[in-house]
């Protein structure tokens, strides 16, 4: 199965956020690269909040074109099979946390549409949590100007809306 076809299974198992999840599966059935970087329509993403419930903390990367604390996520690349391997590996790579990470039960938590500059128009993010083992120790990416666990009610304060709404569905997800 490609990545498009699974993108496309994804969404059409994901029950929250209906006219969202519409407009995804719109722009994939438009374009046949709508996964990938170069569609100049916008294009999928995956990333994956990471978190660790035991502390009651989440890491954040300030992210260093943006200058804003998110969650670990970028672009789907031809290797990958599944938008699940697209936000577990962002996870990996930009928090250094090399084994043990897991994506947390039940497929994606929240879908975000943001604007980003031309070339490209849209990131249709496609949002996952990650559950962090208790011996997980970051390493800051050459993608991030800094790495930092924040506790749950922090986050407001530090990261934007979308962050927010993605801790959120997360905590509602683990039952707290």
């Amino acid at each position: 199965m490609s990545l498009h076809e699974d993108a496309v299974l994804v969404l059409k198992a994901y029950e929250d956020q209906p006219e969202l999840r519409e407009l995804y599966l719109e722009h994939l059935a438009a374009h046949p690269d709508g996964v990938y970087k170069p569609c100049g329509a916008g294009h999928v993403t995956g990333s994956a909040l990471v978190i660790d419930p035991a502390r009651g903390r989440v890491l954040l990367t300030l992210h260093k074109k943006l200058g804003m604390w998110l969650q670990m996520g970028g672009h789907c690349e031809p290797g990958d099979r599944s938008l699940a391997d697209v936000a577990l590996r962002e996870a990996r790579e930009e928090s250094g946390i090399a084994s043990g990470l897991t994506l947390l039960d039940g497929g994606p938590v929240r879908l975000d549409r943001h604007a980003i500059p031309a070339p490209c128009h849209w990131h249709l993010d496609v949002q996952y949590a990650a559950l962090a083992p208790a011996d997980a120790v970051a390493e800051i990416s050459e993608e991030s100007l800094d790495l930092r666990w924040f506790p749950y009610g922090q986050v407001a304060a530090v990261a934007d809306t979308s962050v927010v709404r993605l801790l959120e569905a997360t905590l509602a997800r683990l039952g707290g």
